[in-house]
Parts: C-alpha cells; structure tokens; sequence
C-alpha cells in the first residue's frame, strides 16, 4: 500500500494525541519539510527525485517513538508501517535513516553488536539505498528534535553531548560531512542556501 504525505501526517497527528512528549513529531516534520526542500532544489537540477515520498519519508522516520522510548524505535517503527500495510519502500525508511554508508557501525551513538539483530545488520549491508533516503539521512542530522533546521555541525555536537561519544563517533562525523557535500556536488551550491533560518539558529 502507497503512502502520501498527507497520510504520513495524519499518522503523527494520531499518535500526537497519544504521547506526552510530541518533541520527536516536530522533528518528524521537520525532517520532512526540510527533505522536501532539498528534492525540489534537486528537481530543478533535473536529477529525478520525488518531492512527496521525501517528504513522506522524512515525516514517518521516527514513527518507531510512538510509544515514547527512543531505544528499540528502528525495529519498532519498520514493523509498525508493515502491520498497517504500507509499502517496503515506505517502511525502509524506519531502518536505515540511523546509518550512513551502508554501514551498521556508522550511526550516531553506540554501536550495535550484528548479532543482536542479524537482519537489520543484513538489510544495511545489502540495501540500495534511494535518493529519497539519502535526504533523510541528511535530514535528520541537521533538524533537532522541535522544528529548527541546524548546521550537520550543531546538530552532531548535539547528538554528542546528549549521547556521548564512541570508537565510532569520528567514522560517523567524517561520513555525515561526506553526504552533505554529496548534495552540495549535486546542487552546485551549498545546501545551506535553501534553508536562510539556519542563520538565526548558530
């Protein structure tokens, strides 16, 4: 089953009603409005991206949270979209937004142990990731949770500060540096142009 971005809304306005900390929802939609930006710009460009399912996958990415624990959410959020019967391609989203690079290893935060969970590590290894999920990947590491788009370079020292450092801190800051000027290369300018608020936010 397909899924828009209107109904990928609607999802995170009905578990809005469920939760006491509707901050990973605004960071939702912000990924989303941000990642719709960064697909049109690239639209522009003539590289063929899709507006609506970047945006819909940046407003679902989290959806995992909804019962209000970051841990687990990855697995959590996937199998959420498969009971209601979306798509692969939506419920994709869940899984690699946290990892750069093909790479299990290249996350923010501790590192998951692969026997832990051998079929996300599989997934990771082997998944072809889409344009669309690449500005999500994108996008998550410039939103902080609220509605505020940030530099990579706040928003990593964010994530630092909040869930400390690891062996794979430098290997994840080095690739997420890499994917920025991946879509700067595509776009022909600094990303940063699209988004002038993130002045008002260093």
């Amino acid at each position: 089953m397909k899924l828009t971005s209107k109904e990928a809304r609607e999802l995170l306005e009905q578990e809005r009603k469920n939760v006491t900390n509707d901050k990973w929802i605004d960071h939702c939609i912000c990924v989303g409005n941000s990642a719709g930006i960064i697909a049109k710009a690239l639209n522009q460009k003539n590289y063929n991206v899709d507006i609506d399912k970047a945006i819909t996958l940046g407003y679902i990415h989290d959806i995992g949270k909804y019962n209000g624990e970051s841990h687990g959410h990855i697995m959590r959020g996937y199998n959420y979209l498969k009971d209601k019967g979306y798509d692969e391609e939506y419920c994709n989203i869940c899984l690699t937004h946290s990892y750069l690079n093909n790479d299990i290893i290249c996350t923010a935060g501790k590192l998951l142990n692969p026997n832990d969970n051998l079929f996300l590590y599989e997934f990771i290894k082997n998944h072809n990731y889409t344009i669309e999920e690449k500005i999500i990947n994108l996008c998550d590491l410039m939103c902080i949770y609220g509605s505020k788009i940030f530099t990579v370079d706040k928003r990593l020292i964010n994530i630092m500060i909040r869930k400390g450092t690891y062996s794979n801190t430098q290997y994840h800051i080095e690739e997420t540096y890499k994917l920025k000027e991946y879509f700067d290369n595509l776009l022909d300018y600094n990303l940063y142009d699209l988004f002038p608020e993130i002045k008002d936010n260093l």
